[in-house]
C-alpha cells in the first residue's frame, strides 16, 4: 500500500509545477488569495503533523504543496509590473 501514498504524493506535487511555472511566466497569480492561503497553512499544519508522525510521504508532499502554494502567494501579493516581464 505504500506505493500508492507514493504514487499520491508525486501527483499532488506535481499539480502545483504548472500552476507555478505560470505564475513565474506571468509574473502574477490569477488564482484566488483565500484559497492560497487556506491551501498554504492547511499543508504546513499537516507537515508539522507528518514529521511528527514520522511519515516521510506525508512529510514530504505537505513540504512540497506549502511550497508552491508559498511561490503563488507571493506573486499574488507581488505582482510583476507587465514593463518588467518585457525586458
Amino acid at each position: 500500500m505504500q506505493w500508492i501514498g507514493y504514487v499520491g504524493l508525486i501527483a499532488l506535487a506535481l499539480c502545483w509545477i504548472p500552476q507555478s511555472v505560470e505564475t513565474i511566466r506571468l509574473g502574477r497569480c490569477p488564482v484566488n488569495l483565500m484559497f492560497l492561503i487556506l491551501s498554504s497553512l492547511g499543508s504546513f499544519c499537516l507537515a508539522l503533523y507528518a514529521i511528527s508522525l514520522r511519515d516521510p510521504i506525508f512529510t514530504i508532499l505537505n513540504v512540497l504543496t506549502t511550497a508552491g502554494a508559498l511561490i503563488n502567494i507571493f506573486y499574488k501579493i507581488f505582482p510583476r509590473d507587465a514593463r518588467e516581464g518585457a525586458q
